[in-house]
């Protein structure tokens, strides 16, 4: 079996400062790069940047973000979280993947998705009608992109290509790629059928019911003949030096966030209940070092997943209480839960 990966996810959140004022989304987007500076020192595995296109958060262009990043750090691998390839051109998202894969000396990661919001819809053209037909024809172009040879296709989300070469190529002649699915067996299936990697995002509720996920994508990797990659998912967490601190600290920026998704998608308010619920038995890994890495074991074990991200910043959290965060999870949580998985 290879080797756990451990990496870090942000959607870029614009955080607070001190005072408990906002900071402005050009600081945000430079705490981003700091924590991802802080991560690369402390062992952390990868680095993954949510693309959003809202006022809460600061990273609309997480490429571009990982291309600073890369020019300060020297190991971590650099990935999205995701990239919604449905409001983007395959080719130019291959052309900047290959361009930070050139960067960052072949770190590069493109994890693509639908995204889990739909404000690049409009702001970029597109109807939301059309939402399933462009993700799969843009996948479709996407994949063969990745064999790096001249492209003929055809679809009907973009003009056709003829024997067209793109350029960058990618000095190992692949570019590492996932695809973020949020839930959808026909999804994990496309997956598998593309002989792409997957990652499941796991926001709510008891991780192991997506075990029958993993299992969809082993069976059917199988059945297509394509490989069936270690599975990799993220869910949503903070640490702090005691899980008193780290539930005061995270409670309140976190039913904030909650409450703005549930009033757009019909979801009544988060309450304390419900939040500690989640914190005990289903997806928010928040505590000390010691109870995040004990559930963060638990998760692994219990789905057989190869990589395991925490996306660490939901809310507007204090920007040195994020910065702690990194610094716990790397030092502390990173050993802790490979020794918990190995042992």
């Amino acid at each position: 079996m290879s080797e756990l990966v451990l990496g870090l996810d942000t959607f870029g959140e614009v955080p607070v400062d001190d005072s408990g004022a906002p900071v402005s989304q050009a600081a945000a987007i430079r705490q981003v790069v700091e924590e991802s500076v802080l991560a690369d020192q402390t062992g952390v595995d990868v680095i993954a940047l949510g693309e959003h296109h809202r006022s809460e958060y600061a990273i609309s262009s997480p490429e571009t973000v990982l291309a600073g990043i890369a020019s300060r750090t020297e190991r971590i691998k650099l990935a999205t979280a995701v990239t919604v390839l449905s409001s983007d051109d395959p080719v130019r998202v291959f052309q900047r993947f290959a361009t930070l894969d050139a960067l960052s000396q072949g770190r590069a990661q493109a994890i693509l998705g639908r995204g889990s919001f739909t404000e690049s819809f409009p702001l970029f053209g597109y109807d939301l009608a059309d939402y399933d037909v462009l993700f799969e024809e843009k996948l479709d172009l996407f994949v063969k992109l990745l064999d790096e040879k001249p492209v003929t296709w055809k679809g009907t989300t973009r003009p056709a290509l003829q024997n067209a070469d793109v350029f960058p190529k990618t000095e190992s002649g692949r570019l590492d790629t996932w695809v973020g699915v949020g839930g959808s067996p026909q999804s994990v299936v496309r997956t598998a059928q593309h002989g792409l990697k997957l990652m499941l995002a796991i926001i709510g509720g008891d991780p192991a019911r997506f075990a029958p996920y993993v299992d969809l994508y082993r069976r059917a990797a199988d059945q297509l003949g394509t490989t069936a990659y270690p599975v990799g998912m993220h869910s949503h967490g903070f640490i702090a030096d005691t899980d008193e601190e780290a539930l005061e600290v995270y409670y309140e920026p976190h039913k904030a966030m909650m409450d703005t998704i549930g009033a757009e998608r019909g979801w009544p308010p988060r309450t304390r209940a419900q939040f500690e619920a989640e914190v005990e038995d289903g997806s928010l890994y928040v505590g000390s070092p010691e109870t995040v890495a004990r559930r963060i074991a638990n998760t692994v074990k219990a789905l057989g997943v190869g990589r395991f991200d925490l996306t660490y910043t939901g809310g507007t959290l204090p920007s040195s209480a994020r910065l702690r965060t990194v610094e716990l999870y790397g030092t502390k949580v990173v050993p802790m839960v490979r020794d918990l998985v190995e042992g």
